[in-house]
């Protein structure tokens, strides 16, 4: 098998440059799905299940896409035109989900409209993002892969940089960050106009810049025999065949993904109430009088933004570490210590009342961030072929979006369990809890066996 030659620091930046644009989209999803369902008029206990169609569709849909990409062979490439797919429905979207409530339809209708939307960006982003992930399996040697995962890391931190601070720099300027009952503010509309946008342009640029293998010399590269050229691919059989490596960084993916989902879900509430003050209004649901934050508040609105730029400081917490990650040569280790830094960063917003000070808590935040996205594509490549490349790293977004359903399925229970009878939901908690979370993550790396000549496929 012929060993892949080394890319130019140029060539690897234009086979992940397309994240950028992808993960400004995903930015946007990630800090303002829960704004947008509160203003809605979402309960913050069922907060998190409008969270679990988009892993759901995801532990779907990306199998599907790498077991695809790994049978096609176009003239415009191997995994390009499922990038370009995915990013075009994502841009329809996009242009979609902020406008749930100006369409003059009822709050119930709204919110299925909102969830639908939601479901389709989500995959969307997904089926877009996994092809930059398999393009450095598929063309990058394993000297460089390290680099080549963490440009990818750099340009997406860049990307949701970009993304998460559009909503506070749109207000700023001064476009409209309040609306009425039910509305998205124009900030918010705004910024997913200008990131759908962005997003085109950056696959357009990709497509253009990258030149996949042509199917013999992917073989030649990857020792992929006639044989094997023809299997038909079975799913649970490369499951049973999987390399360590799979499951034990699988388990670890398990924690940190279980945290993350309920970030995304609960900074909103946690920094509204906990240092904004925003005011606080009974809501009824069912014939239950609940005390909820009032999301039309100017308080609500303004944490809502904040959240935007304590994210922004999350990524670049995590471009900064991601920078210092390559420097300790113990992969695990490095990967541990991100994940107590990320953890302890959580269980202080608990005690942060300062919106500048959380700006600590976010950059440790980062730290866990940068290992998520960096370490363990790195690992578990390193362990496969190309034969399977693709269909392995769609199964592995399984370890991405079980953790997530999980955690969303759970996350009303366990608020509820917080909540004293006639209180506000201290959604603060829950931060708390994703910090333990990755400090059971961090113990787990050490299952972990990175074996060099391990591999699969054969």
């Amino acid at each position: 098998m012929k060993v892949k030659p080394d890319l130019s620091f140029w060539k690897l930046w234009n086979i992940s440059f397309g994240f950028f644009g992808v993960q400004i989209a995903y930015a946007l999803q990630s800090a303002n799905i829960s704004r947008i369902f509160s203003t809605l008029g979402a309960d913050p206990h069922n907060l998190s299940y409008f969270w679990i169609l988009p892993p759901l569709a995801g532990i779907i849909v990306q199998p599907i896409v790498g077991v695809a990409s790994d049978k096609t062979w176009t003239r415009f490439g191997r995994r390009i035109p499922y990038l370009f797919i995915g990013s075009l429905v994502a841009v329809l979207v996009m242009c979609l989900l902020p406008n749930a409530g100006s369409f003059g339809m009822a709050v119930s209708t709204a919110m299925i409209f909102g969830l639908v939307s939601l479901m389709f960006l989500d995959t969307s982003i997904n089926m877009a993002m996994q092809p930059f992930k398999m393009m450095v399996g598929d063309m990058v040697n394993e000297k460089q892969k390290g680099l080549a995962y963490s440009i990818q890391s750099f340009l997406c931190n860049a990307g949701s940089l970009v993304g998460y601070l559009f909503p506070f720099i749109f207000a700023w300027i001064g476009i409209s960050n309040t609306a009425s009952q039910g509305v998205i503010p124009d900030s918010v509309i705004y910024s997913f106009y200008i990131g759908a946008a962005i997003l085109i342009f950056c696959v357009i640029y990709t497509s253009m810049k990258v030149k996949e293998m042509p199917p013999a010399e992917y073989a030649e590269y990857h020792g992929i025999t006639e044989d094997q050229k023809h299997e038909k691919t079975n799913l649970l059989k490369l499951l049973v065949k999987a390399p360590k490596a799979f499951w034990t960084v699988g388990l670890v993916q398990f924690f940190c993904w279980f945290a993350f989902m309920f970030m995304w879900t609960y900074t909103n509430g946690s920094i509204a109430a906990n240092a904004f003050d925003a005011p606080t209004v009974e809501h009824t649901v069912n014939g239950i009088n609940r005390i909820v934050l009032d999301t039309k508040s100017l308080e609500y609105q303004e944490a809502a933004n904040w959240v935007g730029v304590l994210f922004a400081v999350q990524a670049i917490g995590s471009v900064l570490w991601a920078i210092c990650i390559p420097m300790f040569k113990d992969r695990r280790f490095v990967y541990s210590l991100s994940l107590v830094l990320g953890g302890i960063g959580f269980i202080s917003t608990y005690f942060m009342h300062d919106p500048y000070l959380l700006f600590i808590s976010y950059l440790l935040i980062g730290c866990a961030w940068a290992a998520m996205l960096a370490l363990p594509f790195t690992i578990l490549t390193n362990a496969l072929s190309g034969g399977h490349m693709g269909t392995y790293l769609g199964l592995f977004n399984g370890t991405i979006c079980i953790p997530q359903i999980v955690a969303a399925t759970l996350g009303g229970t366990i608020l509820a369990y917080f909540t004293p009878e006639g209180a506000l939901p201290p959604e603060i908690n829950m931060l708390i809890t994703a910090g333990v979370m990755l400090i059971i993550g961090a113990i787990c790396v050490y299952f972990i066996k990175e074996s060099e000549g391990e591999k699969t496929d054969k």
